[in-house]
């Protein structure tokens, strides 16, 4: 049997647990944690969730964001740079996804508006709420038309980066999947490694299906 993949996990200090062991029931091998260097002889790259991106990073002024952390910020967007450029696999991750986004040129919302707030995030546990997919989608391919996510996010996609295609989106109509048309890259803004495994939960899909599609792209790697 072939050895399992290294892949390269960027999180906040002391927040690797939950994504390294859902990463290792996928068949990886997990390795980096706060703030790694670009490491290609990885397969590929996950970004965890954690706090708020700089609003600078998309050029905007402070409008309900978060105290951000600028080392981290300019760690992942170095690994981002450096994994996208490499044609390698990458998963992100609630944050994950706004980082990615934001590295191809997109913004966010800083806030989500009073009216769709209750239904995503500023909870003390998880919410959940449906998602409709996108027809002929990678998602839709492992999920279907419809499927429940948790949500743990006060921030949200709003123009989209180049070579990004939204293919999932709540009831608010907010995007919370983002596929790249060319690249395996995939974002999604709920938590699958804690829709899977031990977090295993009624309420929402699976998240496996996920973590497995992110571990056979990272097997082609060469």
């Amino acid at each position: 049997m072939s050895p399992a993949p290294r892949v390269l996990l960027s999180c906040d200090p002391g927040g690797a647990a939950n994504y390294e062991a859902a990463l290792r029931r996928a068949g990886l091998t997990p390795a980096g944690g706060y703030c790694p260097a670009p490491d290609l002889s990885c397969a590929g790259l996950v970004l965890c969730g954690g706090g708020d991106p700089d609003s600078a990073l998309f050029g905007q002024e402070n409008r309900g964001s978060d105290p951000p952390d600028p080392v981290r910020d300019a760690a992942e967007l170095a690994l981002l740079r450096t994994f996208l450029a490499a044609r390698r696999p990458i998963l992100g991750i609630c944050r994950g996804v706004q980082m990615l986004n934001i590295s191809l040129g997109g913004t966010l919302i800083q806030n989500l508006p009073p009216q769709v707030l209750p239904f995503h995030g500023r909870s003390e546990h998880d919410l959940v709420h449906p998602l409709r997919t996108a027809p002929g989608s990678l998602i839709f391919r492992l999920y279907g038309p419809r499927f429940c996510v948790n949500s743990a996010h006060h921030q949200a996609v709003d123009r989209v980066g180049a070579g990004l295609v939204p293919t999932a989106w709540s009831e608010g109509g907010l995007p919370e999947v983002l596929e790249h048309r060319e690249l395996p890259v995939l974002g999604v803004q709920f938590h699958p490694e804690r829709m899977s495994g031990d977090f295993r939960r009624p309420d929402t899909a699976d998240g496996a299906p996920i973590l497995r599609w992110f571990a056979q792209q990272c097997r082609r790697v060469s």
